[in-house]
């Protein structure tokens, strides 16, 4: 089925009704990573990785296909253990230290993940695919508030609910993993490669999404892309990983666009 280039714009001008953001309520949400490096069995994947992400900040990781950027995803969300180095998640004041930490764990302390390839039971309707992204205490206890916050960010999901997701099209399936994550109620969200498989056109809106989302919501993001310019016209800031390692630190849009090593890798200058 087609991706339809309308559907993730529905609805961007609502608000998310009685509930404030993060940032309004005093709340705030960090994560550091430092010095981690990280790979599968003999194969080293990741090297000497460091970065963070402050509260209500956007923060892009750029890098091509096999760079190490989900493999870091995974070692945040406990998927994989690093070999050496922290990573610290900062939630209302309190320092969780998240090597080690299984990963439903990681889900409960509020930290969400859209993975790679959007990850969805294909047999199952859009509903439930969102109704299982609510098994955190915290989320649990107001499932039908949290629904309807979903439906209302994502008005076309509404529409589809009854509809096996597999049988979606690829930027309606993003919009239900998206919502999914939402629907953990998450401080901060980590989204892995949000425009694979995406006609050129829906990428551009899935990025605004996410842009529109963390600044509803209050949310903290790292993003792992590998499409430079869509990326960055929602990011902060960014870093660029190259074989394993952060090459370069942009910390505003200006400086990631008028890197040289940027320009040749992703600008084709």
């Amino acid at each position: 089925m087609a991706n339809d280039p309308q559907s993730l714009n529905a609805g961007t001008a609502s608000t998310r009704a009685g509930t404030p953001s993060a940032s309004a309520t005093g709340k705030a949400a960090s994560l550091r990573v430092q010095g981690v490096s990280a790979g599968y069995g003999a194969v080293q994947v990741l090297q000497d990785i460091s970065l963070e992400v402050a509260d209500g900040q956007t923060v892009a990781l750029l890098g091509t296909n096999g760079n190490g950027k989900s493999t870091l995803m995974k070692c945040i969300m406990g998927m994989v253990t690093p070999s050496a180095g922290q990573v610290v998640a900062t939630i209302d004041g309190v320092t969780h230290d998240l090597v080690g930490m299984p990963t439903e764990r990681i889900v409960d302390l509020g930290i969400a993940l859209v993975p790679e390839g959007r990850r969805l039971f294909p047999r199952l309707t859009v509903e439930e695919n969102l109704l299982l992204g609510a098994y955190r205490p915290a989320a649990r206890s107001e499932i039908a508030r949290n629904l309807d916050f979903c439906f209302e960010a994502f008005p076309r999901l509404h529409e589809r609910r009854t509809q096996l997701a597999g049988s979606m099209s690829g930027g309606e399936q993003q919009m239900v993993a998206l919502a999914r994550a939402l629907m953990t109620v998450p401080r901060i969200l980590l989204i892995d490669e949000p425009s694979v498989g995406l006609a050129p056109i829906f990428v551009s809106r899935t990025i605004d999404k996410i842009a529109e989302l963390k600044q509803r919501y209050g949310l903290t993001v790292l993003m792992a892309e590998q499409n430079f310019n869509q990326a960055i016209r929602i990011a902060d800031s960014g870093h660029v990983i190259v074989h394993g390692h952060l090459e370069f630190h942009g910390r505003t849009r200006a400086e990631l666009s008028d890197n040289d090593m940027v320009r040749k890798l992703y600008l084709g200058a």
